[in-house]
């Protein structure tokens, strides 16, 4: 053994072990805590790095039950248990009904019921002939004063823990119907179980115990020079450890941006620098911004429950604002103003009102329009729920860049224009491809597909040219371009992954992996 060799690796931990015992004196974790004033923790590193350096031993295991203390049982220790506090209202107040107590006492009704049962059990309480309980008497039984002591007792401990070797054979049989291994939480007590460790330093350590002691290293030198240290002096006057300059730097991993997040920074700062105005709105969306004001029919399969999440509580906004509610009730009945004949149903006026979760980004789009400036270019990044099968295409929440340019300008191939931009200059695309769609709100109605390298050709979203009956209902009469475009798949492609649910994943290291791509 090359002693010389072995101190210069010794940690404060372990020396100071090796020089406050014998080899062959039974060390635990609970005694290097107690003796050495080592914090949790450190008496197990010590007995590691000791066991690595063949200097310390095992000599045995020993399982030990505690029970410790829950927050129901602190409060039984701070407030008094369901017992203490039914004879005290029973005493004070006279007879109640077990569901007054669990009333008056803020207590659950087995929880009362159960605490009343082992009360008449014991004789103290009973039930009258009204079904209301009476006190009769103080408890002779010991258990409830055992519970009392058991639960103050272990609210007072630091740990908050007893061991069960310390416990009396009365507290143990009273202990066994308070604590509980699991599903602790109606229980003012959970069983532990621990085991304990023994160790012992082997013969070798007295040589290099004398090494120490030859090389005056006693395990208190100074590892860290702090503020305080330099301040007081105390540094003058003691003596430093060595360092080994070798050994590698710790890992300094530093806080920044979700890669997807800032991949969201990124398109609104090209859309921004192109001239665009961001919008936004709200996450629960009626039936009206969401979709009756997109021209959409209110029997439409779309609105089927198994498309849109419904809110539960409330279920309905107070009132839509007017005159829009006027303008897109009639758009749909006859066609209004808007030169259409519409749906030719009677719109209902209350299911409009209904609560959703918004299931398109649209909605924010239908929103803007009576407020737009024309000419103008607006754009929102909007959080859509719909209920979707998982999969690495398609997500039951994700995200939209939802756009509208309005003017009189402004057509089709000034829409294609913008696709292009979003499929090459934001996705990354070098294939594109346009395809006919069907929107209820837009007329013609385009979607935007790009291939990806290993999911091939999927879609990247749908877009149009407003129909008038969505314009002209919210007072606008020029050309209105709009796009819904997917940008959880755009990142796909921005980002190199081939799985939307990387985009929420919970592996850190892939995540920062990520981040050194983008």
């Amino acid at each position: 053994m090359d002693v010389q060799s072995i101190i210069k690796n010794l940690h404060p931990l372990e020396i100071r072990v090796l020089r406050a015992y014998e080899p062959g004196t039974e060390l635990s974790m609970e005694k290097l805590e107690k003796e050495l004033n080592y914090k949790p923790g450190h008496a197990n590193q010590a007995f590691s790095w000791l066991g690595g350096k063949f200097l310390v031993k095992e000599l045995r295991r020993e399982a030990n039950t505690f029970f410790e203390i829950t927050e129901l049982g602190r409060a039984w220790a701070s407030e008094g248990t369901p017992e203490e506090k039914i004879l005290k209202l029973l005493q004070e107040k006279g007879p109640h009904s077990l569901p007054e107590i669990a009333a008056a006492l803020k207590l659950e009704n087995k929880d009362v019921g159960s605490a009343f049962g082992q009360l008449s059990k014991e004789g103290a309480v009973q039930m009258g002939e009204d079904k209301k309980a009476v006190f009769n008497c103080m408890p002779q039984d010991k258990r409830m004063a055992i519970t009392i002591a058991l639960v103050r007792l272990a609210s007072q401990t630091p740990s908050g823990a007893i061991d069960q070797k310390t416990l009396t054979p009365d507290e143990i049989a009273v202990m066994s119907s308070l604590a509980k291994k699991r599903g602790s939480a109606d229980s003012p007590f959970r069983i532990l179980e621990r085991e304990t460790v023994f160790y012992a330093l082997q013969d070798e350590a007295k040589d290099v115990k004398k090494a120490l002691d030859a090389a005056g290293i006693t395990g208190e030198e100074i590892g860290t020079v702090t503020p305080a240290l330099l301040k007081s002096g105390d540094w003058k006057k003691g003596s430093f450890r060595g360092y080994n300059i070798a050994v590698p730097p710790a890992r300094v991993i530093p806080g920044r941006t979700n890669p997807y997040v800032s991949f969201l920074e990124s398109v609104k700062d090209k859309l921004c620098s192109l001239g665009f105005e961001e919008f936004d709105g709200p996450l629960v969306e009626t039936e009206f911004w969401n979709s009756d004001a997109l021209f959409m029919p209110q029997f439409h399969a779309a609105r089927d429950i198994h498309d849109a999440y419904y809110v539960k509580n409330p279920t309905h906004a107070k009132s839509i604002e007017e005159p829009w509610l006027s303008n897109v009730a009639a758009a749909h009945q006859n066609g209004g103003n808007t030169g259409s004949r519409g749906w030719n149903y009677s719109f209902d006026r209350d299911f409009t009102r209904r609560l959703i979760l918004r299931s398109q980004g649209t909605a924010l789009s239908a929103h803007q329009l009576h407020k737009a400036k024309i000419p103008g270019k607006y754009f929102g990044i909007a959080r859509c729920f719909r209920y979707d099968k998982v999969d690495a295409t398609h997500l039951s929440d994700f995200y939209q860049t939802e756009g509208i340019v309005l003017g009189d300008e402004v057509n089709l191939k000034t829409l294609l224009g913008f696709l292009e931009m979003f499929a090459v200059e934001i996705a990354g695309a070098t294939e594109v491809k346009y395809v006919p769609g069907y929107f209820p709100f837009t007329e013609p109605s385009i979607e935007v597909h790009i291939k990806h390298p290993v999911l091939g050709w999927f879609e990247l979203g749908g877009s149009g040219i407003f129909r008038p009956e969505v314009t002209k209902a919210m007072g606008i009469d020029v050309p209105v371009l709009a796009w819904g475009i997917g940008i959880d798949r755009m990142a796909l492609m921005a980002l190199g992954l081939n799985d939307l649910r990387e985009l929420f994943s919970g592996d850190i290291e892939g995540v920062r992996l990520r981040k050194a791509k983008y």
